[in-house]
């Protein structure tokens, strides 16, 4: 039983998901149908961009890009900067998730025992708000996005002027609020924080097939690019998923074991609920009313309590306005804790670093983070309906 509530808290989101596509089950029978409601050139390019991804996490590529722009810089507050900028520009093409995953743990690294409590809780606080809103800008940044980009049928031009001006006003936002980071010196290059924090990413490296690492870099940069072009719709989906999956099977198969499977279940959990909701006739016309003309509100409220993207699957069947739907779902990451799983991912890191070092409690953390995060969608959703006025 203990396992099974372990289980349930740590995958709650995807509980959630599974519970709706049962229970709807019994208002329409489980058919071939179900096979058709999953999107499943959703998952394959998901699970290419997790696998490959994950795999140069692996190969060390991020955190020696960390190092190289962080590794000579004195003062905290460049330094809290140049992170935070770092996970806001990273998160458009290695997803909000990665760029947590690779810069919170750094932050904690150098910044955990060179510095007072609290430059590490504004700057994790602020990667995290960074990631979530550098990640809105491209189809690559979030799930969400790349679910909305495979289904709305437009340029990725297009798509990115449909959000570029929430990005760039977080952007402004962003660089407003890293004045509110205590200024003072600290020694970085060379730290035994970093040094541990290097051979702990070493431990974990183990490949199948021995190459140099160079070339294992130019193998998955490669895949990368050709998941980028199936994102593109030049190359079928399922032919990048399954290229990446064959590579790392051979060279890299512990990496095939990191990716995010239960969100893929999760997606798969959603697309069955959804569609048996729109089979259901008196539900689908509830929901169009409810959400038709109002995708912005209903998204980012839907958001604060389920994350935005089961939101995103949830909403998106009976929306009209998906451009409205896209800002809602991606302003809606802000908020509260779990209106992103991404921040999730901090909050955990930076509760098990203040187990270990002197750090503000969880719950102090909790506070500074909803605050700023309120502030944050506050002001991009009112830019929302201050656009639509203008309009």
């Amino acid at each position: 039983m203990r396992h099974i509530l372990s289980f349930i808290r740590r995958e709650i989101v995807f509980c959630i998901a599974a519970l709706c596509a049962i229970a709807s089950s019994f208002f329409v029978p489980p058919s071939r149908a179900y096979i058709s409601y999953i999107d499943w050139d959703t998952l394959f390019i998901l699970f290419a961009l997790m696998s490959v991804i994950a795999a140069l996490r692996d190969c060390g590529v991020f955190d020696r890009m960390a190092y190289v722009l962080c590794g000579h810089i004195h003062k905290s507050r460049i330094l809290c900067a140049v992170l935070i900028l770092l996970s806001f520009f990273t998160s458009m093409f290695i997803t909000n998730d990665v760029a947590l995953l690779t810069f919170v743990p750094f932050s904690l690294a150098i910044l955990g025992t060179s510095t007072n409590g609290t430059v590490v809780l504004l700057t994790v606080v602020l990667e995290t708000i960074a990631a979530n809103t550098g990640s809105m800008l491209t189809p690559l940044g979030n799930p969400q996005n790349l679910f909305l980009f495979s289904k709305m049928n437009v340029s990725i031009g297009k798509f990115m002027s449909m959000i570029i001006l929430y990005s760039s006003v977080s952007f402004v936002l962003l660089a407003l609020s890293v004045r509110l980071i205590p200024d003072m010196h600290l020694t970085v290059s060379g730290t035994a924080e970093q040094k541990e924090f290097s051979s702990q990413k070493e431990e974990h490296k183990t490949h199948h097939i021995k190459l140099p690492h160079a070339v294992q870099e130019i193998i998955y940069a490669l895949l990368f690019i050709l998941c980028l072009t199936s994102v593109l719709r030049i190359v079928p989906k399922w032919i990048a998923a399954a290229a990446v999956f064959t590579v790392l099977l051979f060279l890299n198969r512990k990496v095939l074991k990191t990716v995010d499977y239960m969100l893929l279940l999760t997606f798969a959990a959603f697309f069955i609920f959804t569609g048996n909701i729109a089979a259901i006739p008196s539900i689908k016309d509830f929901l169009e009313t409810a959400v038709s003309g109002h995708e912005f509100a209903v998204s980012v409220l839907c958001s604060q309590v389920i994350s935005n993207v089961p939101a995103t699957l949830l909403l998106f069947p009976f929306a009209k306005d998906t451009q409205s739907l896209l800002a809602g779902v991606n302003v809606g990451g802000l908020g509260t804790l779990v209106a992103s799983l991404a921040s999730l991912i901090s909050f955990k890191l930076y509760s098990g670093a203040a187990k270990k070092i002197s750090l503000p409690s969880g719950g102090k953390y909790m506070a500074v983070f909803t605050a700023m995060n309120i502030v944050f969608l506050a002001i991009l959703a009112g830019l929302f309906f201050f656009s639509r006025w203008l309009a």
